[in-house]
């Protein structure tokens, strides 16, 4: 599963990310956010500012972005809070990464409808590229993780990579996506099944079947 402890604080960290402070372009998203809370509520941002600080880590470094400990002190003392209060958000919810992880970070889905469906062969095609769970691969490129569910049980086994998720996998699909990523390109997210739009049946919706391409309107038809 995802480390949630958070990295050693070193002088080494200390040295890279002491100084953090908001990009100018994060600085005006910073107080957009901020601004979208009532007069002395101000501390309910910290869950999009906290991603705020991870994405611009990851823009610094090239990778999906993670938190070091002076990056969620400059986040606490932002919003004028306790550090510990930004430590339990951080280490609660898995989509803060609070160790550094590769470029892409390949979350893959354990539970049991994606086990059932063949999470263990997504796995196994993860271990053939070199990948291991915990682990960040020696080019930098791929972090492994397995998490729980991630609520795509209609279309398992899935995966998440950093923002996107691939369903209907088989290795053979995972494969393509991750040759895809490595080249620098832009692999197609969501379903990999051919002809499946979103998670309806196999073989084409059996009902609403003018959702498909446009957002129809029955109600005058019940």
């Amino acid at each position: 599963m995802a480390e949630r402890a958070p990295a050693p604080d070193t002088p080494e960290l200390r040295q890279r990310w002491g100084n953090f402070t908001w990009s100018t372009e994060n600085a005006e998203q910073a107080k957009v956010v901020v601004a979208r809370y009532p007069a002395g509520r101000q501390k309910s941002a910290v869950m999009p500012l906290l991603d705020l600080a991870q994405r611009q880590v990851g823009a610094e470094t090239n990778t999906q972005g993670w938190l070091p400990l002076p990056v969620m002190e400059y986040v606490a003392n932002y919003l004028d809070m306790p550090i510990i209060r930004v430590l339990e958000v951080a280490t609660f919810y898995t989509m803060y990464n609070l160790a550094p992880v590769g470029r892409y970070h390949v979350q893959v889905c354990g539970t049991t409808p994606c086990m059932l469906r063949g999470s263990d062969d997504i796995l196994d095609a993860c271990y053939k590229r070199g990948m291991r769970k915990g682990h960040t691969t020696d080019d930098g490129l791929w972090t492994l993780t397995e998490v729980e569910c991630m609520g795509n049980c209609a279309t398992a086994p899935m995966v998440q990579i950093n923002d996107d998720n691939y369903e209907d996998l088989t290795p053979e699909r995972l494969n393509s996506v991750l040759d895809a990523l490595a080249a620098g390109d832009t692999p197609k997210a969501g379903t990999q099944e051919s002809g499946r739009h979103t998670s309806e049946p196999s073989g084409g919706p059996t009902t609403l079947k003018d959702m498909v391409k446009e957002n129809h309107d029955y109600r005058g038809e019940w």
